[in-house]
């Protein structure tokens, strides 16, 4: 078995009846679509493993593969850089046609992420295009965390304390708590 971002095994296999033994069970959908997006999925993350793109992993939450976790890490020279956050990642059945919703699972002190995880990024918005992929999303997000949005904040605390990166930096520090600590 090969290992690949941190995943060891094989791409899942998953069938429209994915959901037996599973927490949640996949969207209803015509079945001819759902295999569509099935198959997008699959490719995907065939296509996510085999980048080689640093600080960003997504894979489907056991059987399902409308539901991903993943993970990005803050971007070298920047106030994230050193910090992994956990993301969720929840596709519709009308993927890609429709964003996936994506939310920070970690604590995330940034201008553009509420309390919530709920992350403030056109692509995931009114921006969306099906031409974006897990991939583009990740990278997105992992390019957001060091140049935020600072005239559309959703944390105003945060944006107004960008301009002083050493005094964000030392929040960041206080708040992160690394996965092993």
């Amino acid at each position: 078995m090969a290992t690949v971002n941190g995943y060891q095994g094989n791409i899942p296999a998953v069938t429209a009846e994915a959901g037996t033994g599973s927490k949640k069970a996949v969207p209803a959908a015509k079945s001819g679509d759902t295999q569509s997006v099935l198959k997008r999925l699959q490719s995907e993350l065939m296509a996510l493993m085999m980048s080689g793109d640093s600080g960003i992993s997504a894979f489907p939450e056991e059987d399902n593969i409308f539901c991903w976790k993943g993970t990005i890490t803050g971007s070298k020279d920047t106030v994230f850089e050193g910090t992994e956050y956990r993301l969720s990642l929840s596709f519709p059945n009308d993927y890609p046609f429709k964003p996936p919703k994506v939310k920070f699972e970690t604590g995330c002190f940034h201008p553009n992420v509420d309390v919530y995880g709920n992350i403030c990024l056109d692509i995931l918005q009114d921006k969306w295009s099906s031409a974006y992929d897990v991939r583009t999303i990740l990278l997105s997000i992992q390019s957001l965390l060091g140049e935020p949005n600072i005239s559309s904040p959703l944390n105003t605390q945060a944006a107004q304390l960008w301009s002083n990166q050493e005094e964000y930096r030392k929040m960041v520090e206080k708040l992160y708590k690394p996965p092993n600590a």
